[in-house]
């Protein structure tokens, strides 16, 4: 008798509990909020700051060298770059790699066509830490976070974020 009245304790308190976080989760993913700025020299040397960007809609791809699903996404990167950069796309890859040699040389044999940097653990912290590779944020034109996507992700998905975003009024 006292196993039946704490499961239905447990169960109801499941039942209130749940729908209340659930609500709450999906009120923060979907509110905007600002991407935070940084400011890094790409591996050409020149200057890369998010601020610059403002009025663009902006892909912010963390990724690695050795990371699998970040090889299969970048091609697609490329293509968006060539695709949608008239139309106000700009696109930045921030590798996670230790040292900035392996990058180099990942850039030119993908004939990477945006700029690339290396990160520090700084600017993961300051994008709620990258635990796992790729993480890609959609960044509207005003700077904000539109999507935040964990993973090997559908890049139909990605290219349908970018073609709402780009439809928005600079």
């Amino acid at each position: 008798m006292k196993k039946t009245i704490l499961v239905f304790s447990a169960a109801l308190i499941l039942l209130v509990w749940l729908p209340a976080c659930r609500h709450s989760s999906s009120a923060q993913s979907t509110a905007l909020r600002p991407a935070p700025d940084f400011s890094l020299t790409d591996i050409t040397g020149h200057p890369l700051r998010l601020s610059d960007y403002r009025g663009k809609v902006v892909i912010l791809d963390f990724w690695a060298t050795w990371c699998e699903p970040c090889k299969q996404e970048i091609p697609h990167f490329i293509d968006f770059e060539n695709k949608y950069s008239a139309q106000g796309l700009a696109i930045m890859g921030i590798s996670m790699d230790d040292s900035e040699p392996p990058v180099r040389d990942f850039q030119k044999q993908y004939k990477m066509n945006y700029p690339v940097a290396v990160g520090t653990s700084q600017l993961a912290d300051q994008y709620g830490g990258i635990l796992g590779l790729p993480i890609t944020f959609i960044i509207d034109r005003q700077g904000r976070i539109l999507a935040r996507h964990i993973g090997a992700t559908n890049i139909s998905i990605i290219e349908s974020e970018v073609q709402k975003a780009l439809a928005q009024a600079p």
